[in-house]
């Protein structure tokens, strides 16, 4: 499997030739550097997401030992209790009770109220970056715009927001394979931080209640639906992190696939009305979210591979959404793409709670850009993160 390495900067640089030979090889491949069970296909990652016998944790059935699995060393509570504690770690029932919670805050009518302040706040920056003559569109748009409204569902006060973004990539570096002590130091470090900051938000929003999300939690809480504090900590965390990764990288992936296939980007200068197929294909082309990972709690079989109790799966989203069994030409990028079932949402419980905010975000910034910059050019060959599960890029610098 020497073309699938999550460290090599070429395989970074373009993973997609490395899935089509993974798909090649088979329907699920044992990977020995991360003792995980590779899936490419994209009829399995999808079936598998929706499959009961896989959790996203084990501990609500086994313990460490029972499960054959080591418990995380002492030094790195502080973050698995902050993640082990939010809905994307938990299964039902407490995933449920959770997410029921939530999905007060994300109904249609709720998401749909938020449209004209995404809208808005889409143009300031990019009526910014105008005026500037260009700059790093990551730092001036996909970064600040998702940011600023998962923040403002929060509650989170306009002059703390800046540290929001530093806890979330620090806590973030954990989800990549095998980080180092290092990335663990700075996620156990940005855990122990961001969980002080939001334990003191939600003392001040029980003595002033407001609008917000986090309010709404704690009157949940008061009024019988059950939720501690470390759960509305966590599911605070989470938030924020899931309702701004994806989207940031989504703009930047998506801008730099934009660039390199003008084509597509004239068509879609010419005709506004592909913005939302656009957003799909390009979320779809370039996945934010490379992987995704399940725990095998009931033994499985697949091609007639049996996978054992206790092992671990790898769920390739970005090799599912590239299977030309699924997607006529999957290495074209197509705008206008009608039949588009990509996965960059996952599926299943764990289907994303944020999608159609997140839909709308990406909709929003590439409006504002088509209209207020519609000469904006790549100034300089984009920086990748050497990141592998969470794709993106260090900065995109444009000019006009």
């Amino acid at each position: 499997m020497a073309d699938f390495d999550p460290w090599d900067p070429a395989f970074l640089a373009d993973p997609y030739p490395a899935y089509a030979e993974l798909r090649a090889r088979g329907r699920v491949l044992h990977y020995g550097p991360t003792d995980q069970w590779l899936v490419p296909h994209h009829a399995d990652v999808s079936a598998l997401l929706r499959d009961r016998r896989l959790g996203r944790t084990y501990q609500h059935r086994f313990t460490h030992e029972d499960f054959g699995r080591t418990a995380p060393p002492p030094e790195h509570e502080p973050f698995h209790t902050l993640n082990d504690h939010g809905m994307l770690d938990l299964e039902p029932p407490d995933h449920t009770r959770i997410r029921r919670l939530v999905s007060k805050a994300f109904t249609p009518r709720t998401v749909q109220r938020l449209k004209p302040y995404v809208h808005g706040l889409a143009d300031e920056l990019v009526s910014a970056l105008v005026a500037a003559g260009g700059g790093d569109l990551l730092a001036e748009v996909a970064e600040p715009l998702p940011v600023a409204v998962i923040a403002e569902m929060l509650g989170i006060p306009q002059a703390d927001r800046a540290q929001l973004r530093p806890w979330s990539a620090d806590i973030c570096g954990m989800y990549e394979l095998n980080p180092s002590e290092e990335a663990a130091a700075r996620a156990v470090r940005a855990s122990v931080e961001f969980s002080e900051y939001l334990l003191g938000l939600i003392a001040a929003r029980r003595r002033e209640p407001g609008e917000d999300l986090i309010s709404g939690l704690i009157a949940a809480h008061d009024e019988g639906d059950r939720l501690t504090e470390q759960e509305m900590v966590s599911t605070a965390v989470l938030l924020l992190n899931a309702g701004h990764e994806a989207t940031v990288n989504a703009t930047v992936n998506g801008w730099w696939a934009l660039f390199r296939n003008p084509d597509q980007l004239a068509a879609l200068r010419a005709d506004r009305s592909l913005v939302p197929s656009a957003v799909e294909e390009l979320m779809r082309y370039d996945t934010p979210l490379q992987l995704f990972e399940r725990w095998v709690l009931d033994e499985i079989e697949i091609d007639g591979t049996t996978i054992p109790r206790g092992a671990e799966i790898a769920l390739l989203f970005g090799s599912a959404n590239h299977d030309p069994a699924v997607f006529e030409a999957p290495g074209r990028l197509d705008l206008g793409r009608k039949d588009n079932p990509h996965i960059s949402f996952s599926a299943g419980v764990h289907y994303c709670i944020g999608a159609p905010l997140a839909r709308i975000e990406l909709a929003a910034s590439m409006t504002a850009l088509l209209e207020k910059a519609p000469t904006l050019a790549l100034a300089a060959e984009p920086e990748r993160k050497p990141n592998f599960v969470i794709r993106g890029l260090e900065r995109l610098s444009v000019t006009l």
